[in-house]
């Protein structure tokens, strides 16, 4: 077969006078080749289409179609740490290809950026999951995720709660801060209820809680709360939540909350702040530290807010706090007592006395009870199993049962004495 090109020089020497010999010796051709083609004139010669090239891709085609059936929002980076370990041994641009050939198209959405300096901002919310765990099969759990993300780094910290109670926000606020290893200048909110408690229109200013703001003075943070209907003011820390959900949660099996944390933290060390960014162009961990240096130091000492409650003494001696149960000592009189919660201790207080200590506990149902706190229970049973001890020469005098049966008879009646 004659290419393009060959057909030209065929026709182009036939008009010059060349002869069929001549134009078959000087291109190599046929004589019979020849002829054809300047029989044939000018006719762009038609070529079979190739078939499609097996690609790197194709031996994982029908898991990856099978799992974004099933996740559509599983992200190409997650699908390929699963197929890697698999075999496979292409590279990111193939894979992501693909995926995007399957993947169900989603409607755009645009946010205009709003960057910010070292140590600047930071912002925060939850997100609600929804979990089924190993050890409770059939049960759903709902629950919470904790994140703090760093403007200027995007450096994420993040952790699943059973609450979204002022003690949670409090204690999260901290793990972040010790996390980071210092204090931005500024923390950004949504309107969540344990932190913004409405406007004052008279002042035209933001109510924050003041237990926030005894956090925030104990730090050196200033509060701030996002204009109302406009979260994607926070985008920063919104579309971690769709990146964990995507990354990390989805598709994922998890015995208990504890494994689901840790699971959590390998995740955000190994992968979340481990990556290139996709905005900053940055590995997220070491972009963050050189933020580090832009972040308020830590004050000496942890923030001991303490949030004061009354609490009813069950019949098992122990009071109720955030689901879980802390015991008193036995002996103790009051019914109603004072407890006083911060972000590690329950202190329990009888008519102003401080009677136990417990260390908060994570999760619902859990229970507390220190040693010594059912001490009585044990003397009774120590009373019963225990002797008496005798003087010398003393004996204990044995009756007939028959005695004992006709002193009762006698003290029904009113007979003895």
């Amino acid at each position: 077969m004659v290419d393009l090109r060959g057909l030209m020089m065929i026709l182009e020497l036939h008009r010059q006078g060349l002869t069929v010999s001549a134009i078959a010796e000087r291109t190599g051709r046929d004589r019979k080749t020849v002829r054809k083609y300047i029989r044939q004139g000018l006719k762009v010669p038609k070529y079979k289409p190739r078939g499609p090239r097996p690609t790197v891709v194709a031996p994982f085609a029908e898991y990856l179609r099978e799992r974004i059936a099933a996740w559509p929002r599983l992200t190409g980076a997650r699908l390929l740490r699963e197929i890697r370990e698999h075999g496979y041994r292409g590279g990111k641009t193939a894979l992501n290809d693909f995926v995007r050939a399957i993947r169900p198209a989603a409607a755009p959405v645009f946010e205009m950026r709003f960057e910010t300096g070292a140590g600047d901002q930071a912002q925060v919310d939850f997100a609600e999951f929804k979990v089924v765990f190993d050890d409770e099969p059939g049960r759903t759990h709902r629950l919470w995720l904790f994140a703090m993300v760093l403007g200027h780094s995007r450096m994420l910290w993040a952790q699943y709660v059973l609450h979204q109670d002022l003690g949670t926000v409090l204690r999260c606020h901290m793990e972040a801060f010790e996390r980071f290893g210092g204090v931005p200048r500024q923390i950004l909110y949504d309107r969540m209820k344990t932190a913004v408690l409405g406007e004052d229109t008279a002042e035209q200013a933001i109510v924050y809680n003041d237990k926030l703001l005894a956090l925030a003075a104990h730090y050196g943070f200033t509060p701030r709360a996002c204009q109302p209907y406009r979260a994607q003011t926070k985008g920063k820390v919104e579309r971690p939540y769709r990146y964990i959900r995507a990354d990390f949660f989805m598709a994922r099996r998890f015995a208990h909350m504890a494994d689901l944390n840790a699971q959590l933290q390998h995740w955000l060390a190994s992968v979340a702040n481990a990556r290139v960014h996709g905005t900053t162009g940055r590995v997220v961990a070491e972009h963050f530290a050189e933020e580090r240096a832009h972040l308020r130091p830590l004050p000496a000492g942890r923030f001991d807010a303490v949030l004061r409650v009354q609490r009813r003494l069950s019949h098992e001696g122990c009071v109720s706090v955030d689901g879980n149960f802390y015991s008193v000592p036995d002996g103790t009189r009051r019914r109603v007592l004072d407890v006083e919660v911060t972000a590690d201790q329950v202190r329990i207080l009888e008519d102003g006395r401080l009677v136990a200590v417990h260390a908060v506990l994570q999760g619902r149902r859990q229970r507390s009870v220190l040693p010594g706190h059912r001490q009585v229970r044990r003397l009774v049973r120590h009373a019963a199993t225990s002797t008496v001890a005798l003087l010398p020469g003393h004996r204990v005098v044995q009756r007939p049962l028959d005695v004992y049966e006709q002193i009762a008879r006698q003290l029904a009646a009113g007979g003895v004495r």
